[in-house]
């Protein structure tokens, strides 16, 4: 590739960053704790989504060791609705890792920030450019979209292949002397200059150059050659009220959502009416005296994850014998109050039905 091209791409790019800067909290940051925080919640997370979920975090634990002291509850209360729930569980056992095996000490090589629980190449790159000025380009979405465009690259990005390629020509592009400004300055532009849809061509100072542009292929650019297939499930949720208190249950199992709380859960292949779930030895048994009570139905709603998509319908139950304590061991449900459960971090589908003010639940 001409490398007058890849000059001209990384002179222009850092001009338009001194003239656009966006200004965010943790730009300028050399504190790799922050960095690092910054970079997890921003994975597959909107900026605007994002933002105020780092504030929390710095607030709530200003230190590595301030986090790896919290209880995994108050970090998965604190990340509740941010999605993703892996990168909450990663950053906080690689908080007590820094805490406890490394004294507190980030690591300050990429060789050995890579081997970080929950850090990949990505975030890897990020911390060394902006926390010591290393030379290592960061690789995210809007990186694949500016560099597809402007080189005219139709290798797709999920391939093997462009993964290597793309790779390559970032660190081939970015400067040593100005490794963070680089990085930034690409991540800003691809965010607000160069996006998805309508990019801003017009008014671009790299169009003269940009091989997408001027061959009218922004529009398919970047290519990705596999298409995400979602799969159906059903969640069946029964919310069991007791006087004051309710049911819930942690889900464990390495499965979506892992170590937040739910009300106890039937899965069923398909939709189902309440007959049906009434029916169901998991009503059954749970309920007994109470099995034959009618409850009250809410709307069906759906939430749209990576690769599934999720049902969930509620029903909800007055008991008129409370449950023994021996079917709520067997059952694995702890019987909270309902004045405290908002002290528990719940899937998004759970917490926006809670949320929801039009609802005449007796919950509360």
């Amino acid at each position: 590739m001409d490398k007058i091209l890849k000059n001209s791409f990384t002179n222009n790019l850092l001009l338009w960053f001194s003239k656009n800067h966006r200004p965010m909290p943790w730009k300028g940051e050399k504190n790799p704790y922050y960095i690092w925080l910054s970079e997890i919640i921003l994975q597959q997370t909107r900026v605007e989504q994002g933002l105020p979920y780092f504030l929390k975090f710095k607030e709530h634990f200003p230190t590595v060791k301030d986090l790896a002291d919290a209880t995994e509850d108050e970090v998965m209360l604190l990340w509740q609705g941010l999605g993703y729930y892996s990168r909450a569980r990663n950053l906080h056992f690689t908080a007590k890792y820094i805490a406890y095996d490394l004294n507190g000490n980030f690591p300050n090589t990429y060789s050995e920030i890579i081997k970080l629980k929950g850090v990949g190449t990505y975030t890897a790159a990020a911390i060394a450019a902006f926390a010591y000025d290393l030379p290592y380009a960061v690789v995210d979405g809007n990186v694949y979209r500016v560099l597809s465009r402007y080189f005219g690259i139709e290798t797709p990005i999920d391939s093997t292949k462009g993964k290597k390629d793309f790779a390559e020509l970032a660190d081939d592009l970015i400067p040593n002397d100005k490794p963070a400004d680089f990085n930034q300055a690409i991540m800003d532009f691809g965010a607000t200059h160069c996006t998805p849809r309508n990019p801003n061509c017009t008014a671009c100072l790299m169009s003269k150059e940009c091989v997408g542009f001027n061959t009218q292929k922004n529009e398919i650019l970047p290519i990705k050659s596999k298409k995400i297939k979602k799969s159906e499930r059903f969640f069946n949720y029964l919310i069991i009220n007791s006087d004051k208190f309710v049911f819930l249950h942690k889900r464990t199992k390495k499965d979506i959502w892992q170590n937040l709380y739910e009300f106890p859960m039937l899965e069923t292949d398909n939709l189902i009416d309440v007959l049906e779930f009434q029916a169901s030895p998991f009503w059954q048994e749970l309920l007994e005296s109470n099995a034959n009570k009618m409850p009250i139905i809410s709307k069906t709603r759906k939430q749209l994850l990576t690769h599934q998509k999720i049902w969930a319908t509620f029903y909800e139950l007055e008991l008129s014998e409370d449950l023994s304590e021996e079917l709520i061991q067997k059952a694995g449900l702890i019987k909270v109050e309902k004045a405290n459960l908002d002290k528990f971090a719940f899937p998004k589908i759970i917490d926006l039905f809670l949320k929801d003010k039009t609802l005449s639940l007796k919950l509360f």
